[in-house]
């Protein structure tokens, strides 16, 4: 750990003297989504889709069902807008973090 270098983690109530470790500088940056595209979280199957291209559909709206680990999950629209693609078909295997649907 003699390599680690000292830095500065600024947080709600006041700047605080840290060690920086290597892991800490090679970490992959936060990356803010795009709430209109809409991921996988987890592997899985798409067991059915509720909408179709062009839809108008409104926030919390169900998009698809994705079957992982035998349990049914909804995937809902986290805003409303229309369905600007759709990028997995009935039956297909998805892995976790791949593109589902895309709205505008």
């Amino acid at each position: 750990m003699g390599q680690d270098k000292l830095g500065q983690l600024a947080l709600e109530n006041g700047v605080y003297e840290t060690r920086l470790t290597r892991k800490f500088e090679k970490r992959r940056l936060f990356e803010r989504q795009d709430p209109r595209i809409i991921k996988a979280v987890i592997p899985g199957v798409v067991a059915e889709i509720h909408v179709r291209k062009g839809q108008t559909v409104g926030q919390g709206e169900v998009l698809l069902t994705l079957e992982a680990m035998k349990m049914l999950n909804r995937i809902a629209a986290p805003a409303s807008g229309t369905v600007k693609s759709l990028r997995v078909k009935t039956g297909e295997k998805v892995s976790k973090g791949q593109v589902l649907v895309e709205l505008e």
